[in-house]
């Protein structure tokens, strides 16, 4: 299974005087962060000792004073593929940006491209799609971004990592 690391939040500054930070979220899944959890981090890994959703505040075991948190400002917490799916739950219809990552675009039988990599913009999530090399050598571009949602997007098959949509080679075209 593929481990890799991602992404899940950034620690910010000290909040008071007992090793509380301010966390900054990169993930749509808070519930990550229950006490206990153990996270991976650039420096090493840290077991949460207390979390606040509603004020996004963390404190970290050992990191109990306000000298102890300092250090750990600006440090990169990170989350594997089998941990997000371990403890994110999924709606209908939802999935892994690791899942979506990698796939394929198609509109009807053609394939558009590949997804590289998704961007969030004002709440919209965009798929960087790689233009397949048959048409980048028709002189169309070598990427573009494609709004994921039901306008554009009418299916995702994760196991075999297709993404099939309607008009998105019209803004490959625009691009």
């Amino acid at each position: 299974m593929n481990n890799e690391q991602f992404l899940i939040a950034q620690v910010g500054r000290t909040v008071g005087l007992h090793g509380d930070l301010k966390l900054h979220l990169h993930t749509d899944f808070p519930e990550q962060f229950k006490v206990g959890t153990i996270l991976d981090s650039n420096h090493g890994e840290l077991v949460i000792a207390s979390y606040n959703p509603t004020r996004g505040i963390v404190s970290f075991v050992g990191y109990a004073s306000i000298d102890a948190a300092k250090r750990l400002t600006n440090t990169k917490l990170y989350a594997n593929t089998e941990q997000t799916k371990e403890q994110c739950k999924l709606g209908e219809g939802e999935y892994f940006w690791f899942d979506i990552i990698g796939s394929e675009v198609y509109q009807g039988d053609e394939l558009l491209g590949e997804v590289e990599d998704i961007d969030r913009l004002t709440n919209v999530d965009y798929l960087l799609v790689n233009t397949a090399k048959e048409l980048v050598d028709t002189g169309l571009p070598k990427s573009f971004l494609l709004p994921y949602i039901p306008r554009y997007i009418l299916g995702v098959d994760t196991q075999n990592k297709k993404i099939s949509t309607q008009d998105a080679r019209e803004i490959l075209e625009a691009s």
